[in-house]
């Protein structure tokens, strides 16, 4: 996990996830070749790029000053899945971890100290792997959640299921200051966080398919201001297009993480 999102500048008070808890505090991708993915995601997303401390590996990637996720390129050296990652804000680590391994959940790697602060790898009871983060959330708190990414969708096997599980392990629901709201609309299960829709999770994924599109996965979604600009740049630097309309495009990129861009309209 590559988990350094702070700012150098930033000004604001720090916000820690005793706070602000159970939503998606950050994102970040497993990839394998750092420049590759840097050029992709710079030419479709127009991110520019900040060094960690974690090691030549690893980048913070900025809009407008802004980190809005992060990248560590070590796919091949620690034998890792390709793929995004997003991860929810837990008051406690270890306490997360218990919940989702009582509940029929799997731990990958973790609690690990990344300072400032802990992290934890898993996955749910269906396999769609997400990450816990306990410790100070990025300066600035209130910029990122409207910098870039829009929001994460689970695809599961059932929706009504799935939130129950992550409702126990993330604290969603509760009554205490500073959770996360939950609503069934449409068909979805919709997490709001101070208002913003942060979540999604819908049923009809399949636990064994083949295509890892179609099993369980949590998708992460970056908001763009022109969807088909981003699919054309995609296609161009070595990724994919999988699926495309008017309002979203669902991409792929060359080292075949999968990602989606939603029009800022439809958040």
């Amino acid at each position: 996990m590559n988990h350094d999102p702070r700012h150098p500048t930033a000004t604001a008070d720090v916000v820690s996830t005793h706070h602000v808890f159970g939503a998606p505090c950050w994102v970040s991708l497993t990839s394998r070749d750092q420049q590759t993915t840097e050029e992709f995601y710079g030419a479709v997303l127009g991110w520019e790029w900040k060094p960690l401390k974690l090691g030549e590996r690893f980048r913070v990637a900025l809009v407008d000053g802004t980190p809005v996720a992060g990248i560590a390129a070590v796919a091949s050296m620690w034998q890792m899945a390709v793929a995004w990652t997003a991860y929810f804000a837990v008051p406690s680590a270890d306490e997360a971890v218990a919940r989702v391994q009582e509940r029929g959940g799997t731990l990958a790697v973790g609690p690990l100290s990344f300072p400032p602060g802990r992290a934890a790898l898993l996955s749910d009871r269906d396999g769609a792997a997400f990450g816990v983060w306990e410790g100070e959330l990025i300066a600035n708190w209130e910029v990122w959640r409207r910098a870039q990414p829009a929001f994460v969708r689970l695809h599961t096997r059932d929706a009504f299921d799935a939130a129950i599980f992550y409702g126990e392990v993330l604290d969603w629901a509760t009554e205490r200051p500073g959770g996360c709201e939950v609503r069934y609309e449409g068909g979805e299960v919709v997490l709001r966080s101070r208002g913003d829709v942060v979540a999604r999770i819908e049923s009809g994924a399949l636990g064994s398919a083949p295509d890892p599109a179609i099993r369980p996965h949590w998708q992460v979604h970056f908001a763009v201001a022109d969807v088909a600009a981003c699919a054309k740049a995609a296609e161009v630097h070595g990724g994919s297009v999988l699926s495309q309309n008017g309002e979203e495009a669902v991409l792929r990129d060359p080292d075949g993480a999968q990602f989606t861009v939603t029009s800022r309209r439809e958040r």
